[in-house]
């Protein structure tokens, strides 16, 4: 099977082969966080990413719902950690009531595609896994891109016996997918617990009822709310993704939005922006002038300040921005909006650039013309900014002529000192 693209996250910047059949293109991409890697597959209809995470985390549970094991005894904290192969399989939208204001699921994906059978996946599912490397053990299958519980039952059934498989033959250990918050309820749940399911993520996008309204989301702010109370009573580890910039929504009620899934207490949580897509409701409403989208700059600020939330709560962002594509990257899909292909990079230059800034001002009374930073080796980009944006900000400001970058590997990843 021929691999056209593989793109590899945070390794290196050259290229090179990985067999006769397929090129990887390796970029700095720097969206997840930690060491992470995105292997993007495809094939015929179907899109596969492998995202491999290190970070890992312990949650508290505690909420008004009596936390449960894990279904069948399944490890929990999925969203990250250290050997860990994920392999989403992408499905086209199915499975969705409503068609969202900001919606236009051919553009995200690059083109219509067909559902994909079963046996399709599985047939991906074993030619990736050949893939994993020997130092990955765990191994997780993730269903993405519809409403995953919206769709008919038998279909459901087909896709979870297929990839449970993989579960029972010991080469995975589990399975994960996303689905709307008002497709949660006990029937649903009931006929999973036959299948090692251990993760699901909710579309959460805004937990303020008129947002949801405005943006023809289909459900409130309470379906969420009782759809987290739901999943934790059966142990799932839950993933919540939220959008900012939506149609009526402010800084305000986007963290407004973010302290309220912080009282949820998920596992791992993903922030995206509200673009405007052609073809979209939202496209049409920017046409005539009846949304304004947030800027670049104000959106990097304000999921700067949503991240910095979150992990002071200790809850892990394991996603900021939308995933590259070559969809995306044309200037004919995206009409306007807070885009960019490396977006979570710059949330983290934003991160560095204001830690260096209050350093440098306490210390404004013994500045020099040159001065050092040092920071781990990791980090590096993240101080410089993108074209060494940060390093020009803080030589105006602070009147500075020389900045040296040192790499530290005794620091850690969330620090820097300054001499």
């Amino acid at each position: 099977m021929a691999l056209p693209w593989i793109f590899v996250s945070k390794i290196t910047n050259s290229k090179r082969q990985i067999s006769n059949k397929s090129q990887i293109t390796i970029f700095n991409d720097q969206n997840f966080s930690g060491r992470d890697i995105v292997w993007i597959f495809e094939f015929r209809s179907l899109e596969i990413v492998c995202n491999l995470q290190f970070d890992i985390w312990d949650f508290d549970k505690s909420m008004n719902c009596q936390q449960s094991k894990s279904p069948l005894g399944l490890a929990k904290s999925w969203s990250s950690g250290p050997g860990f192969f994920i392999i989403p399989v992408f499905l086209p939208n199915i499975g969705c009531p409503h068609k969202c204001v900001f919606c236009n699921q051919t553009a995200i994906t690059g083109e219509k595609r067909k559902i994909p059978s079963p046996k399709e996946i599985s047939l991906l599912i074993n030619r990736f896994l050949g893939y994993k490397g020997e130092k990955r053990k765990r191994v997780q299958i993730a269903f993405y891109g519809g409403n995953f519980l919206g769709l008919k039952q038998d279909y459901i059934k087909s896709l979870l016996h297929e990839a449970a498989k993989f579960v029972f033959e010991g080469r995975v250990e589990s399975i994960r997918f996303s689905t709307r918050p008002d497709s949660i309820d006990d029937e649903r749940l009931d006929f999973l617990k036959e299948f090692p399911v251990a993760t699901i993520e909710l579309g959460v996008q805004s937990m303020d009822d008129d947002v949801l309204a405005m943006s023809r989301r289909g459900h409130t702010s309470f379906d969420t709310e009782k759809a987290v109370c739901l999943l934790k009573k059966r142990g799932y580890e839950i993933g919540l993704q939220m959008m900012v910039g939506l149609p009526d929504d402010d800084e305000t009620g986007a963290l407004e939005t973010g302290r309220r899934i912080v009282d949820m207490k998920p596992d791992f949580v993903r922030i995206y922006p509200a673009v405007v897509l052609e073809n979209s409701l939202l496209g049409d409403w920017y046409k005539k002038g009846k949304y304004i989208p947030l800027s670049l700059e104000q959106c990097v600020t304000l999921v700067k300040n949503l991240y910095l939330l979150f992990r002071k709560n200790r809850i892990n962002v394991i996603r900021m921005g939308l995933q590259s594509s070559e969809s995306l990257d044309m200037e004919s899909t995206i009409l306007a909006g807070p885009y960019h292909p490396a977006f979570g990079a710059l949330v983290y230059s934003e991160i560095f650039l204001d830690k260096a800034v209050s350093i440098l001002e306490s210390k404004k009374k013994d500045l020099h013309d040159m001065i050092s930073i040092k920071v781990n080796q990791r980090n590096i980009s993240c101080i410089r900014g993108q074209n060494n944006r940060n390093i020009k900000i803080l030589k105006q400001k602070f009147h500075i002529k020389s900045i040296e970058i040192i790499p530290d590997m005794t620091l850690s990843e969330d620090m820097l000192e300054i001499n």
